[in-house]
């Protein structure tokens, strides 16, 4: 990813009420919002991924809500990829971008970068879909007790994954995305009040995390930021 520039991040559980919030922020700054959620990208899911509704979306332009089919295979590398390209023609517009979600994996994607992974084998992932997850987990665990501990053992798609890389390259699954890919300062902050979050949005120069997680660190966030 090309070095970031005015791209500011507000994440958090679902039901936070983040979704709204970044659009009145994004409406007050001339923002576009990139949307960093593995379930509201598909279309046809909106009332199981709280997708924003109509009045919060048409306040900004959002990207990345509804844009690729149930059909349609997901992974944090195709985000990545989908994700840049919005977020380099918001910067072509003139535009910061605003990316909002609360799927931890997509966001790193964009904060630290992805670890080479080799892509995914059909044959191989054939004959592991036909494991079930206990045996699927059992072989993981055979191969890389390490990565086996830190998945769910009834996540299927991770296990799956994780097992297929071992596989294919003989050496076990990296527990997380490359590191430092793009210099990010991280902050875990919910702004009292919006015209606060506001000053805060416009004063930051690289990349910046928001959480919504308490008021006693957003203010000590923000006596740093401003």
């Amino acid at each position: 990813m090309r070095p970031s520039k005015n791209i500011f991040f507000i994440v958090g559980p679902t039901a936070t009420g983040k979704s709204e919030l970044a659009a009145e922020v994004a409406r007050e700054c001339g923002a576009e919002i990139v949307s960093a959620d593995a379930f509201q990208i598909y279309r046809g899911l909106d009332l199981l991924t709280a997708k924003p509704d109509q009045a919060t979306m048409s306040k900004v332009p959002h990207h990345l809500i509804g844009a690729v089919s149930l059909g349609e295979e997901m992974n944090a590398a195709k985000f990545r990829a989908l994700a840049e390209k919005e977020i380099y023609a918001v910067y072509d517009r003139g535009k910061p971008a605003i990316v909002v979600g609360g799927s931890g994996l997509y966001v790193k994607t964009l904060t630290h970068g992805l670890t080479p992974l080799p892509p995914a084998n059909p044959n191989l992932r054939a004959k592991l879909n036909q494991l079930s997850v206990e045996q699927l987990h059992a072989r993981l665990a055979t191969l890389d007790s390490k990565t086996a501990s830190t998945i769910e053992p009834k996540n299927r798609r991770r296990l799956a994954r994780a097992l297929e890389i071992c596989l294919l390259s003989g050496k076990p699954a990296p527990l997380s995305p490359a590191a430092g890919a793009s210099g990010i300062r991280s902050f875990r902050v919910l702004p009292p009040r919006r015209r606060q979050l506001h000053q805060v949005f416009s004063s930051f120069v690289n990349a910046t995390i928001c959480t919504t997680e308490s008021i006693a660190a957003s203010k000590r966030c923000l006596r740093t930021a401003l």
